[in-house]
């Protein structure tokens, strides 16, 4: 049974200073300021292991009205119409897929990579994710990037 994961939103001026920092040394990577983990983590002021225990909660929150891509990861077992049913979950959302990348299968699954633009959602992430989740054949399915 997988853990219910609940986002929440909150400003910047009431997290711990190490989350703002985690998301710093996330954004110098992404943009080239620093080419390794430890160089993003020695310029923003924590540990490798801060970064490594929070790199994957720690979130920017982009402006709404701008425009919203989320990447969400899925393992599938190799059964005919998973991916099929996965991508139905998305359009019922009201989610705009923009990229679908899927592995070879191999050992029974395959990964799938999904990139949408998620800003005209009818539903909650958090509903679209467990929505997905339950679909037969979905092993695990998860946000990625935001």
């Amino acid at each position: 049974m997988s853990r219910e994961v609940k986002y929440y939103i909150v400003a910047a001026d009431a997290l711990p200073e190490v989350f703002i920092k985690v998301a710093e040394a996330k954004r110098m990577m992404q943009t080239g300021e620093a080419a390794t983990v430890g160089a993003a983590t020695r310029m923003a002021g924590i540990s490798r292991s801060a970064f490594y225990k929070y790199k994957d909660s720690v979130q920017p929150f982009n402006d709404m009205k701008a425009e919203h891509i989320i990447t969400f990861y899925g393992m599938l077992k190799d059964n005919t119409g998973v991916l099929s049913r996965v991508l139905s979950v998305f359009a019922a959302s009201g989610a705009n897929i923009l990229t679908i990348n899927q592995s070879i299968p191999t050992n029974g699954c395959a990964a799938v990579t999904i990139s949408a633009e998620t800003s005209d959602m009818a539903e909650s992430l958090e509903a679209l994710l467990a929505e997905a989740e339950a679909v037969e054949g979905v092993v695990k399915f998860e946000v990625t990037s935001a």
